[in-house]
């Protein structure tokens, strides 16, 4: 009904759901609330839609969900840590531009194609698009400080990738099997290239490394069979064990 302001945790968790229209009184989704709903693959969201967040697990595991589109919506700011995770089917998802955080893990193994992060995110945490296999482009914009650990680690088809100078970390193995990363664009505002970031990143070919950065953690570029070219600055003080490990080229 639409006097509903909020839906409480696990409220409909692995129920049959095959479609879900989501009114616009609805400011809050609890964690967990749809997770494991097998069935759904559609959700109707309100215009407007009100949303403020979107909690942990939300929407976890449904596995038939094919198509996230928040439309007209200037309020939603937190989408929580594996909100849409292991939802294989999920190739399509819209998120507005008010939102100011993704969870850990939000996006996981879904199988979105392209992808923008919104402009007042600061931060891409740990695992947000582990696995997403069909993910081609990624566009992320100048307010993102950090990438983390794992972020895009499994991401099969995503063949080039711009790091804005903003980016000042990005964490172990954050580019992890990016099998199809044929190139990277790292800005002057990195001082370190961590542990395991682009290992087995079998396409990738060349890479200039900027003279901000003063070590190379190990197994850097373990793995990265196809690469031929590397520069490396004389600003690098220390490069770590099996760095270029398996760089057969």
């Amino acid at each position: 009904p639409f006097s509903v302001k909020s839906i409480g945790s696990y409220a409909f968790n692995e129920c049959h759901l095959t479609s879900l229209d989501i009114p616009s009184s609805i400011n809050a989704i609890k964690e967990c609330t749809f997770k494991g709903c097998a069935s759904l693959r559609y959700i109707n969201f309100g215009n407007p839609c009100n949303i403020v967040s979107i909690g942990d697990y939300a929407f976890s595991e449904c596995i038939s969900l094919k198509k996230i589109n928040f439309g007209n919506s200037n309020s939603l700011k937190t989408i929580g840590k594996f909100a849409f995770s292991e939802c294989p089917q999920l190739k399509e998802i819209i998120i507005p531009s008010s939102v100011e955080s993704i969870g850990l893990s939000a996006l996981r193994g879904c199988s979105i194609v392209h992808f923008e992060i919104p402009p007042l995110v600061t931060s891409i945490e740990e695992y947000t698009f582990r696995c997403c296999t069909s993910l081609k482009t990624i566009k992320i914009h100048s307010s993102v400080a950090s990438i983390g650990d794992n972020s895009f680690s499994g991401c099969t088809s995503l063949s080039t990738i711009s790091i804005p100078p903003s980016v000042a970390f990005v964490g172990q193995s954050a580019f992890y099997e990016c099998s199809s990363l044929t190139n990277v664009e790292l800005p002057s505002s990195i001082t370190s290239i961590g542990e395991s970031v682009f290992s087995e990143c079998t396409s990738l070919k060349t890479i200039t490394i900027p003279s901000s950065v003063t070590s190379i953690e190990q197994n850097a570029f373990n793995g990265c069979t196809n690469l031929n070219e590397i520069s490396i600055p004389s600003s690098v003080k220390s490069i770590g064990s099996k760095v270029f490990y398996k760089c057969l080229s």
